[in-house]
């Protein structure tokens, strides 16, 4: 099947049975072949899960060789958040082909992203019907709480993590979410990174990965 965007996929070694997926969405002016090094450790410890690393909808005028969910030449919140309801459209459209293609069901599937990524895993996770296994974000933050809280339908867990000394998105942000997800019942565990700027160190992928493997046996 062709799906919507683009995607690199990393499917179960040795035609094992696909049980579980995890969906990785990457950060501005990047694509999903980067973001996919991730599952070069996880997949060794979840052996029939399926990885899904889509391409974002549009080209990065900053990185014209990569994508971005949404466009950030113009500093207008307004017009930001009108970009990432598109991207959402977009991808809300992927998943449901995702689950059809694959068999898979919400509490099946964890939503994952890197900064522009985690932000739109946010905004996804928790909108759907239906609960996703959990959402692990890192660097991220929330685009919009007005607009979050008035469109939230579920509790997916969520697990955010943030470089301390992070200069492109403030660790300050990881605090709000934390916040906002006690503030709207939903079960958020938060870890900062020590000495560590806009990227996913070895400490981060490790956290995440025990989160996932922890939701995933309880699913």
């Amino acid at each position: 099947m062709t799906f919507c965007l683009d995607s690199t996929i990393i499917k179960p070694d040795n035609n094992k049975e696909i049980k579980n997926s995890v969906i990785l969405l990457h950060g501005y002016g990047g694509d999903g072949k980067d973001i996919s090094m991730l599952s070069l450790n996880w997949k060794r410890h979840l052996p029939n899960t399926i990885f899904i690393c889509p391409n974002g909808h549009e080209k990065c005028p900053i990185n014209p060789s990569g994508f971005q969910w949404f466009d950030l030449t113009q500093d207008d919140p307004k017009y930001i958040l009108e970009q990432s309801i598109k991207a959402e459209n977009k991808l809300r459209k992927f998943i449901d082909e995702i689950k059809k293609e694959f068999k898979l069901s919400n509490e099946k599937i964890c939503l994952s992203g890197f900064s522009q990524g985690c932000m739109m895993s946010l905004n996804l996770g928790l909108t759907f019907e239906e609960e996703f296994s959990c959402i692990v974000g890192f660097s991220g933050k929330i685009i919009n709480q007005e607009y979050l809280k008035s469109r939230k339908k579920n509790s997916t867990n969520v697990l955010l993590i943030h470089g301390e000394t992070d200069q492109v998105v403030s660790p300050n942000y990881m605090l709000e979410a934390k916040d906002f997800f006690i503030r709207n019942n939903v079960v958020i565990e938060t870890h900062f990174i020590k000495n560590c700027d806009h990227h996913i160190p070895i400490e981060a992928s490790s956290i995440a990965l025990n989160y996932i493997l922890k939701k995933f046996n309880n699913s």
